[in-house]
């Protein structure tokens, strides 16, 4: 009986002990998945930079969080309906008119068209424009008005911190620019939107913290903005300039290439690449400018004759209701694929794309 009572013990305290280490096992398994390699890909940051010609748009995607910065001219709209589309992005935590110029706020109506919108952020809330009233009338119509955020506050964008470090900082509208910083982990990105030197000063007088590891550029590379003090608080690992091919300006201008050059910050142009996606690990950044998809895209797409609208800059496909409309100087006939019409600064028209 004493045996048999023993054993018993003996064997229940066993599966006690058994079940306490599995139980320990579980957990430390837990901690290890959530510290795995799978994991890391998924909790990180992007920034796409897209090529949107002689304008702004940048989109962040940061734990299934995301921000919408700028949105290009009124003809991007189209564009950056389809790039949010492409890349599944329904729902806009935050959608960003740095400030009221077309080039930054003329395709935001576009992206409110597919997405919708918790937080608007901009520096006024009335300008005279079509582009700017277009924005307002599309913010209206998901019962959303603009927030005028002050120098100084700040947020949260999934697992990424995003502080305001200028905005209203003078009359004129590239001067009044929301100026972003964005932190996730060590890594970090500024963008400096439209920022001239008045706009910069008030930066560096206030203090702040302009360390980055990605500058966008200030003003599509115009010799205004992008200072050596301005760019030295910085001291950017990488910059990303947002302009256009052989653009009026003459953006980027020599004295800026050259500025970053000689601070040794390696440089990306969507002239020259297109879309720009960054990605970051918290760790460390790493730049895509040619995405496999485009690839496969390019190598399974077959060549055909399309219209183009050397004008507006559209492609069009043979036999749409929109070709009898191009001025006969601006239509011309191209043989090719997409990918490789679109490499040379050509978007699909609305219609027929």
């Amino acid at each position: 009986m004493t045996k048999t009572f023993f054993k018993s013990s003996i064997f229940a305290l066993l599966i006690i002990v058994a079940t306490i280490v599995a139980c320990l096992t579980s957990c430390m398994g837990m901690t290890d998945i959530s510290e795995s390699g799978d994991n890391e890909a998924e909790n990180r940051l992007e920034v796409h930079f897209i090529d949107v010609g002689q304008a702004d748009a940048a989109l962040v995607i940061c734990d299934g969080d995301t921000m919408l910065i700028d949105g290009g001219n009124s003809d991007d709209s189209r564009l950056i309906y389809t790039y949010l589309k492409k890349n599944n992005v329904t729902n806009l935590d935050y959608i960003i008119a740095t400030h009221a110029h077309e080039d930054h706020v003329g395709g935001l109506s576009g992206a409110l068209d597919f997405a919708r919108a918790e937080v608007a952020l901009c520096p006024v809330t009335q300008y005279e424009s079509r582009a700017f009233s277009n924005f307002v009338k599309a913010l209206k119509q998901q019962g959303l008005e603009i927030t005028i955020p002050k120098a100084g506050d700040s947020f949260s964008l999934g697992s990424a911190r995003v502080n305001v470090l200028a905005c209203n900082a003078a009359d004129d509208p590239n001067n009044s620019s929301i100026v972003l910083k964005l932190i996730y982990g060590d890594t970090s990105f500024l963008f400096a939107a439209d920022a001239e030197y008045e706009c910069e000063t008030a930066m560096l007088d206030a203090g702040y913290d302009l360390s980055s590891t990605v500058l966008k550029v200030g003003h599509h590379g115009s010799y205004t903005s992008t200072s050596y003090r301005f760019l030295k608080d910085i001291d950017p690992q990488y910059a990303v300039i947002s302009c256009g091919k052989n653009n009026d300006y003459g953006y980027p201008h020599d004295e800026i290439v050259s500025r970053l050059e000689n601070a040794d910050v390696t440089y990306y142009r969507t002239d020259l690449l297109g879309d720009i996606i960054c990605t970051s690990d918290g760790k460390s950044v790493s730049f895509n400018v040619n995405k496999a998809d485009e690839k496969a895209d390019a190598d399974n797409e077959t060549s055909r004759e399309m219209i183009l609208n050397t004008g507006s800059k559209r492609y069009h496909e043979i036999g749409c209701e929109s070709i009898p409309e191009i001025r006969e100087n601006n239509k011309q006939s191209y043989f090719g694929t997409t990918v490789e019409i679109e490499s040379l600064g050509y978007y699909p028209c609305g219609s027929c794309h």
